[in-house]
């Protein structure tokens, strides 16, 4: 399969957390080995508007790598030990993201980071040209389901029941 290209990462949020579900997300281990996962569920944050969005705060040391054009991985640590891996897309300037909540048979996005082992060196990461970490394509998914981000409730009503959660039925993971 081939890499997702910039095109598809220039993509506003929502639109790229649909079409990133059925995706191939590969990890590359430090032995060299590769391990492959289809992308199962997704959130989608888009910009400083949203504000479930990390960037609703403005840009900061923290939200800097969401300004950068779509393709760039943006990584935080929450509660002091899950690292959360979310796909930047869109143009530069506009800042949005796509959180991975779920790959093959792991549902949670504090399991998704443990099991790729992501740290703070992926900050920045670029999807396009990496060694540890890419996204390849595979055909859309026609059928999904779509339901309110979670965990989200300091947004607002408004805000936290978009439906910007989309999730493959495990059927077909």
């Amino acid at each position: 399969m081939n890499r997702l290209t910039t095109e598809f990462f220039k993509q506003d949020a929502v639109i790229a957390a649909e079409k990133l579900l059925g995706k191939k997300l590969v990890r590359t281990w430090d032995d060299g080995s590769e391990t492959s996962y289809k992308i199962t569920e997704t959130e989608a944050y888009l910009g400083e508007e949203d504000k479930a969005c990390h960037a609703s705060k403005g840009r900061t040391l923290r939200t800097e790598v969401m300004y950068s054009e779509g393709g760039k991985v943006y990584v935080y640590l929450i509660y002091g030990m899950y690292w959360m891996l979310n796909v930047v897309t869109g143009t530069e300037n506009h800042p949005q993201a796509v959180l991975i909540r779920g790959i093959d048979n792991i549902i949670g996005s504090g399991k998704v980071g443990g099991e790729l082992k992501m740290n703070k060196s992926f900050y920045g990461e670029n999807l396009l040209t990496s060694c540890r970490i890419r996204i390849e394509d595979a055909p859309d998914e026609t059928y999904f389901s779509t339901t309110p981000r979670i965990g989200i409730d300091y947004a607002g009503d408004e805000w936290k029941n978009k439906p910007w959660r989309f999730i493959l039925p495990k059927s077909r993971n």
